[in-house]
């Protein structure tokens, strides 16, 4: 099964892929409150960006709305979640079952977006067997015959860094092409492979940033001083 990168492949811009799934998000959330159809306005103040971006993203998707009703929600949930793949289902490998791994094991999100967690893998044997949300663990030595059995189209590495590239390695060989990383370290892929980083600690590093400069924060240097 091929990996979820048919946005990409229809000449979507990369920035408005990112910002599909909030607008997603924004009317998941519209949708469960029973609200049928929402301007660009209100979708776009719901999912944090201004409404002519908005308009000109989903442009992309062929869909423009209904001038003086906006957008049935409904039908633009549908309409983003084919175009990111979502109305099949993807299954996924969680590689390291450590805090992190479990707590992504265990969050019940994933199914309703497209998204199971088919596999868990780690290489301590006190964990290996254990099974958690409902699915064994197994050995990291078997990586790559549990991806095969178990059809894993994407893989989520929670593991440390030294480790990471070596299990990437594994994951490319075997023929996965989308890797969602939490490990603090740059993975080198070919090509074809799509690796999404997430590295929270950077992001609290920025946070930090935008906290000192509200606090007032350090003199710039200024030259010859």
């Amino acid at each position: 099964m091929k990996s979820p990168s048919q946005p990409r492949d229809r000449g979507i811009p990369e920035a408005t892929v990112a910002r599909l799934p909030l607008y997603l998000r924004a009317l998941h959330g519209m949708a469960e409150r029973g609200i049928a159809t929402v301007s660009s306005e209100d979708l776009a103040g719901a999912a944090g960006v201004n409404s002519a971006k908005l308009r000109k993203d989903l442009s992309h998707l062929g869909s423009y709305g209904t001038r003086g009703v906006g957008y049935e929600v409904e039908y633009l949930v549908y309409q983003i979640s084919r175009e990111l793949g979502l109305t099949q289902d993807w299954a996924v490998a969680i590689v390291g079952v450590g805090n992190l791994g479990r707590a992504l094991a265990n969050y019940g999100g994933f199914v309703s977006r497209g998204f199971r967690v088919a596999a868990l893998i780690d290489a301590d044997p006190e964990i290996v067997g254990d099974t958690i949300a409902g699915l064994n663990v197994e050995h990291i030595d078997e990586l790559e015959a549990v991806i095969k059995r178990r059809g894993v189209s994407i893989v989520v590495l929670a593991i440390p860094a030294a480790a990471a590239q070596q299990v990437c390695d594994r994951v490319v060989a075997v023929g996965v092409t989308s890797i969602l990383n939490f490990a603090p370290v740059v993975l080198s892929v070919p090509e074809s492979v799509d690796v999404r980083k997430v590295d929270l600690s950077i992001e609290l590093q920025i946070l930090a940033f935008h906290e000192q400069r509200k606090a007032g924060g350090p003199l710039m240097a200024v030259d010859g001083q």
